[in-house]
């Protein structure tokens, strides 16, 4: 079944860079989640959304929301990603595309006559009831945190 606005957002659990658990349930009732989903690691387009994403932590720490990358490069390839491009925001390692099913991000392309697998860029925003209240797919990377962050006003100011 196709996720939907208004439905609950699929808990999971995915290790981080620096090899801790995170689980999305331990953030319902505190704060808003953006889940951004992304094809791997050092690739131009996800590079400009991580180094956006890590730019505007502030603002979106002060609207009660974190933000976590996904992709299915191990976590290794996050560390070096992360420090390589002095990122503060969380990767998610999504090795065995769990998570990435359950979000329905991945898509088949045929490369070279051979269909692979590949993640499609798709951004979700679960507000603190652990709902999903925006689903954007195929991400234009530029500016896409600026619009992340409109959306999670958006969410706030209904909230009160």
């Amino acid at each position: 079944p196709m996720l939907q606005v208004g439905h609950p957002a699929p808990s999971f659990s995915l290790p981080d860079a620096s090899m801790e658990m995170m689980h999305l349930s331990s953030y319902r009732g505190k704060k808003n989640v953006v889940l951004y989903f992304y094809p791997r690691d050092g690739s131009p387009g996800c590079t400009i959304q991580s180094i956006d994403f890590s730019d505007r932590e502030q603002e979106f720490a002060k609207l009660d929301t974190v933000v976590f990358g996904i992709s299915r490069d191990d976590v290794l390839s996050h560390a070096a990603f992360r420090d390589e491009q002095g990122l503060s925001v969380q990767l998610l390692s999504d090795t065995e595309s769990v998570v990435s099913r359950k979000y329905d991000v991945l898509e088949t392309k045929v490369v070279d006559g051979r269909s692979r697998e590949t993640v499609s860029r798709s951004t979700f925003i679960i507000d603190k009831k652990g709902i999903l209240r925006h689903i954007l797919r195929d991400v234009d990377p530029h500016d896409h945190a600026d619009e992340v962050l409109k959306k999670v006003k958006g969410l706030n100011g209904r909230a009160r």
